[in-house]
């Protein structure tokens, strides 16, 4: 379905020369983000309900249910290597941690495999060793929030993209994936027979955060000024302005980030996420009285988590706009 919207179109989206500077959405990235996110918000809450009522009701639900958050995580984390111009060296960003986020990113990846690993053996009886289920339990849901954090810096700490360079992105990331894991979680344990209420009240709290902080971040967005200029780039005052084109030919710069939203495109697509959103949240309000409600309730958060995250992507401007005549970013 988004991809019939977003074909449909695709003249609004695709810049003329000069026009505009938004970056070209990875479909790899965004199913990295999105499938990620949900999986380790899955875990974070399967490693708390572990710490503090101990071991699994049942094995099956156990290993199904961190089954799923594991295969989610590691969907979205082979994902980001195919936007990689050699995805067999992507082990090579592991050694940049000092100073680079991503390696941060996947340092705290590769960290919460193994601690994942164990609490899974732990949690569901498999190894009786009951004692370590809350110690396993709490490292392993700090290193998925650690996670989370480190890919939302990614993108928060990048000074020449406005949309991203704000207070409110790792928030919404955060909340993202506390939502959708949630969600998941009381689908899964509605499967299993073992629905509580405290479930859907941890979702629905989720759901409202969520909401609102997309809200302010669409509000921020729209109401920040677009302060980089020719002008401050260059130093040289107000009246520079480009002579003439960079380039007489489409280059990588143009086809990765020379893509425009057409402002009434990029309205419709915020209106669908909210209403997604609201969907899912009225989906599981209703699990009170009708717990099968949360199925559904899965697709349509994760639909509406690919939608904001496309968007998230599509209407970041990036300064280099400023290099092809666009007045300001």
């Amino acid at each position: 379905m988004l991809m019939i919207i977003l074909g449909s179109w695709k003249d609004d989206y695709t810049a003329p020369h000069g026009k505009g500077c938004q970056m070209n959405p990875a479909y790899s990235v965004i199913l990295f983000t999105t499938a990620s996110g949900a999986g380790y918000g899955l875990l974070s809450l399967l490693c708390l309900a572990g710490a503090s009522h101990g071991r699994a009701s049942t094995m099956a639900f156990a290993f199904t249910s961190l089954f799923i958050a594991l295969a989610l995580i590691t969907i979205g984390l082979l994902s980001s290597t195919l936007h990689l111009g050699r995805p067999e060296r992507a082990w090579r960003a592991l050694s940049q941690w000092r100073s680079s986020w991503l390696s941060r990113e996947g340092v705290a990846a590769v960290v919460t495999y193994p601690l994942a690993i164990a609490f899974a053996a732990c949690w569901s009886g498999l190894v009786d060793l009951p004692q370590l289920i809350a110690p396993l339990g709490y490292a392993t849901a700090l290193m998925c929030w650690i996670t989370v954090f480190c890919t939302a810096k990614i993108y928060s700490t990048l000074k020449t993209i406005r949309a991203w360079y704000q207070p409110l992105t790792i928030p919404v990331y955060l909340a993202f994936s506390a939502a959708t894991g949630s969600v998941w979680l009381t689908a899964i344990a509605y499967v299993f027979g073992r629905f509580a209420p405290a479930q859907s009240v941890l979702s629905i709290l989720a759901l409202l955060v969520l909401i609102i902080l997309k809200f302010l971040y669409w509000r921020r967005l729209e109401k920040d000024p677009r302060s980089h200029t020719m002008a401050a780039a260059t130093g040289l005052g107000e009246g520079v302005r480009q002579w003439e084109v960079p380039h007489t030919s489409t280059n990588f710069l143009m086809k990765e980030m020379g893509y425009v939203v057409a402002r009434r495109h990029a309205q419709r697509l915020r209106i669908l996420t909210l209403a997604l959103l609201d969907l899912a949240f009225l989906f599981i309000v209703l699990c009170s009285h009708w717990p099968w409600l949360s199925l559904p309730a899965v697709p349509v958060i994760m639909f509406a988590a690919w939608v904001e995250r496309w968007l998230f992507f599509a209407q970041a401007e990036h300064v280099v706009g400023l290099f092809y005549g666009k007045e300001n970013a």
